[in-house]
């Protein structure tokens, strides 16, 4: 008896994992996520979950962001140097050094009041700071 015990727990060692394999690859065939969706459905189904990627920003508007930092770590005048070098370095960004330089001259009168920010005031972009710095003041 007890070698038919043993008969029985070895052919069932022997078959019931395959039993097994089988069954669960069977289970998981018949669930609708495993593939009855073509594959454009899938692609699209996650394509809309993707951020859209933001856009490159222009490099007057790069420029203009690090003077107004700059312009708040340091002084204006510092800013004003950097604006300088920038558009000698890059003369594309001559077309824009007016603006820039003015908008220099605004934000140093809202964070310095008119007097200090005048006091910063250089020949830049044809005194476009000091244009800024009257018109905010």
């Amino acid at each position: 008896m007890t070698q038919t015990a043993r008969r029985i727990g070895r052919s069932l060692a022997l078959v019931l994992p395959v039993v097994l394999v089988l069954s669960g690859t069977l289970a998981v065939t018949s669930v609708p996520w495993a593939g009855q969706r073509s594959d454009t459905q899938l692609l699209t189904a996650s394509a809309e979950n993707v951020s859209v990627r933001a856009k490159p920003r222009a490099p007057q508007d790069v420029l203009r962001e690090r003077l107004l930092t700059e312009m708040k770590q340091k002084d204006p005048g510092a800013a004003l140097t950097h604006l300088q070098r920038a558009v000698e370095d890059s003369p594309s960004l001559a077309q824009y050094c007016m603006s820039l330089a003015r908008e220099l001259g605004a934000a140093a009168v809202r964070h310095y009041g008119p007097t200090r920010a005048q006091s910063f005031s250089r020949p830049v972009c044809d005194t476009s700071f000091a244009g800024g710095v009257a018109s905010a003041s």
